[in-house]
Order: structure tokens, then sequence, then C-alpha cells
């Protein structure tokens, strides 16, 4: 019995040793990722512990100090210096860098000195960052050898968030000049990029775009974001430009475009453009197997592109659907290049979208555009109301071939005449369009009835004929 009892006390003691062996290893895990805060404001000293009480004065301080787990609040105030990401955060201890609160922190770049390539916010081979709620704002240039930017990421970064930030007046006016919103240039491999429910806004970018995503980037989300007010491409994913170290990995993939409004960005009066209207709302350029999903783009000049601007790429596997894409200046989606030194487009699919009214300027493009060097690609399950044009399709091009047009509903409108243009050649009556052609079997010209057109709500009315045709 005695040594039952003395058995028991050995067997308790070892189990007290081991908790507490595992209690300090517990511990130890989390002093090495426990939640850390460190708060910046205007007023505040960089000499400082970088607490509510005492925050530290710029938020270039606070970052340096910003391992993993740690969050940056910004307090309300207007900030000049800008700031590089310094330290990577990890899977469950992410860095993040935001604003406290609903208070509005202003980035400014009135004050920043120019160098090549400068940003108020640099993220560089970074991983598990996100950066939110700030409004970064006035960096301005007025020469080709700067390239002016509201937020870079680049090299090998991932995990990176672009989190509900306002973006605005950024800005180079020299004719050959570049600036850009957010730009995410895949130098190195990236992943799981995500700019999510930010604005971008009144940028002046001469010959670059609002939203760039360029070179090797595999994986990423551009989910409801208003892009809008700038006189270039709105949203742009982009391939083969000599971006990436990796010339067979230089382009943008597996990825979602969903659910951002994209309007008002057009390139007529661009120094760069002249009078040209050659920007669009949605433009993949190169890029491969991208969902463009549940967007409204209107009054920009090209609704939603795919294509490649370099002979013998592809936009490939990009699937356009369920947008609703009305009143852009030259059409509403167009795939294909503009000419026969560009690459083109295939594998790709255009459905369940509404093209509403496009070609504003009567610049022949029609509802949808189909251009050079188009195969394989399936266009169904659309509902098509030309503008005062009568265009539905042009097609200038002879290089299309292998693709699918079928259940998509042009509309039929009282007192309009309406065209279709297949391979240079012009149909007015839509069964000898379907017969020339032999596309469009199931596909219908017939009244569309819309929900709501004053206050665009294109839903098709529950029971009509054009909601049968497609679905």
């Amino acid at each position: 019995m005695r040594i039952t009892i003395l058995a028991a006390i050995v067997l308790c003691l070892i189990g007290v040793g081991i908790y507490s062996i595992a209690s300090n290893n517990k511990k130890e895990v989390e002093a090495v990722t426990a939640p850390k805060q460190l708060f910046v404001a205007t007023d505040g000293d960089d000499e400082n512990e970088g607490t509510k009480e005492k925050p530290l004065r710029t938020i270039q301080a606070a970052v340096d100090q910003s391992t993993a787990g740690t969050t940056v609040y910004i307090r309300g105030g207007t900030y000049t210096d800008g700031f590089e990401v310094a330290h990577s955060g990890a899977k469950e201890a992410p860095v993040i860098i935001r604003n406290f609160e609903d208070e509005e922190v202003v980035i400014s770049g009135k004050d920043k000195v120019m160098e090549e390539d400068t940003a108020l916010v640099n993220v560089d081979s970074k991983r598990y960052i996100t950066i939110q709620g700030l409004t970064v704002q006035d960096l301005n240039a007025d020469s080709p050898d700067f390239a002016v930017m509201g937020i870079l990421i680049t090299g090998n970064s991932s995990n990176i968030n672009i989190i509900q930030n306002h973006i605005h007046h950024i800005g180079n006016t020299s004719d050959e000049g570049n600036a850009h919103g957010i730009a995410v240039y895949g130098t190195g491999k990236m992943e799981q990029i995500r700019v999510m429910d930010n604005i971008v806004e009144d940028l002046t970018l001469g010959l670059s775009e609002a939203v760039v995503l360029n070179g090797n980037i595999d994986g990423f989300a551009v989910t409801g974001n208003t892009v809008r007010h700038n006189n270039n491409i709105g949203i742009d994913l982009i391939g083969y430009e000599g971006t990436s170290e990796d010339p067979d990995a230089d382009y943008v993939r597996n990825g979602t475009v969903q659910g951002n409004v994209v309007h008002d960005n057009s390139s007529y009066g661009n120094p760069a453009y002249g009078e040209d209207y050659s920007a669009g709302g949605i433009y993949v350029d190169g890029a491969k197997d991208i969902k463009i999903k549940a967007n409204t783009v209107f009054r920009n000049d090209l609704g939603i592109e795919a294509t490649s601007e370099h002979k013998g790429q592809y936009a490939d596997n990009i699937e356009i659907t369920e947008n609703n894409v009305y009143e852009n200046n030259y059409t509403g989606i167009s795939i294909g290049g503009y000419d026969e030194e560009r690459g083109g487009t295939k594998n790709s699919s255009i459905t369940y979208n509404v093209l509403f009214r496009n070609d504003t300027k009567d610049l022949d493009g029609g509802q949808l555009l189909l251009q050079h060097d188009i195969t394989g690609n399936d266009i169904s399950h659309n509902v098509f109301t030309s503008s005062k044009t009568g265009l539905f399709i042009s097609n200038y091009f002879k290089s299309n071939s292998s693709n699918t047009m079928t259940r998509n509903v042009y509309d039929k409108e009282e007192n309009r005449e309406n065209s279709w243009v297949w391979k240079q050649e012009e149909y007015n009556d839509f069964a000898e369009y379907q017969e020339a052609t032999g596309q469009e079997e199931d596909s219908a010209y017939i009244e569309v009835h819309y929900m709501d057109v004053s206050s665009k709500d294109f839903t098709l009315k529950e029971g009509t004929t054009a909601q049968a045709v497609i679905d």
C-alpha cells in the first residue's frame, strides 16, 4: 500500500513538472507572437514609447519597430513623411498599419523629394502585411524621369492586403509621364495579393493605370473598389512587359476582379493620348486564368477589354461574367488585339453580361468589339441593347476562328435599325446574320424588358422571353 502511495506521489510530481514545462513553452510562444500595439500621432515624439498616451511622431518610426503581430494605429491628421514597411508579419501574426478607429489619416506627398520611382507607401519583398484606412494624396510630377505612386508593392511580396484606402490626386503631367494609384509589380514571385474596398480617383496617369498588377503574380483578388475620374485605364492586369526576373512567369494569373465600380476613366485629353478614347475600365493585357465578375463599368472609353499588346501572346482563360457594362465611349467589351502587330484572346468566355448603350461617341465599337487573333472563345447568355448607332457586334478582322456565340439576346427597339459586323461583313437583318455566320442558333432578336433602366437596374423582368433565352 505504501509503495502504491509513493508511486502516485512520483507520478503527480512528474505531471506537475510536465505541466510547468508546457506552460513555460506556451508563454515563450506567446511572447513571440503576442499582439503588440504602437501609436503614432502628429503631436507625438519618436523618442516616446509608442503607447496611446505617449505616441511616436512618424509612421516610419513605428513601422521600423513593427515585428510580427504588431498593429500600428495612426491617429488622425496629416503626415508628410510616407513610409516603407520594414518587417514581415506571419500567418497568425500579421503586421497591420491602419488608421485608429474612424479617424482620418492623410499621407501627403506635397513635400516629398522625388526619386526615379517615388511612392508614399512602399512594401518591398514582405509577407503578411495589411495597409488599411489611409488617405494617400498629393504626389505630383511633371517629368518623364519620375514615376509617382500612392502605394507600391514590389519584389517577392506575398499575403499583402490593401484595404479601405482612399488614393487621390497622384499624377504626372508630362507627355511621357507615369503615375499609379496602387501599383503591384511582381519583379519576384508574388502570391495572395488583395486590393479591396479602396477608392482610387482623380489621378493624372500619363501612360499608366490607376490600379495595376504587373509581372509574376500568382493569386490575387481585386474586389469592391471604386475606381473613377482618372485619365487612363482603371484596373489593369499585365503580362509580358519584362517586369519579372523570370521571363517564363512574367504574367498575372489566378485571380478575381469582382464587385468593383469603375467609371469615368478616359484617356481623351491625356497629353500622352491626345484625343484618343483608349482607356479601358478593366483591362486584361496578357494575363491568364482570371475571373471578371459582377462589376459595374460605365462611362469609360472601353468597358472591359481582354487581349495582349505583345504579338504571339494572349489573354488566356479569362471569364467575363455577370457584369453590367453601359454607356462607355467606344465599346462595352472588347477582345483581341487592336492591330495585327498585337497578340490576342483565346479560350475565354463572355457570359451573362448586360451591355447597354455603349459606343456613345459613335466610334464603330458597338456593344461587343471582336478584334485581331481571337480563337476558342465562348460568347453566350448576354443581353445587348444598342446605342443610337444601332451596332451590336463590331468585327472588322478576319482572324476570328473557333469562336461560339449562342443564347444571346439582342434588344429589338422601335424605330431603331440594328446591325452586326462579322469578319468585315455587315448585316442589317438578324436572320441573315445568323445564316451567313453559322452563329447564334439559339439567340434572339426581341424586345428586352429591364426592371428599371432609369436607376440602371438591368435585371430582366420575370417571365419575359429574354430571360428564358439566356437562362
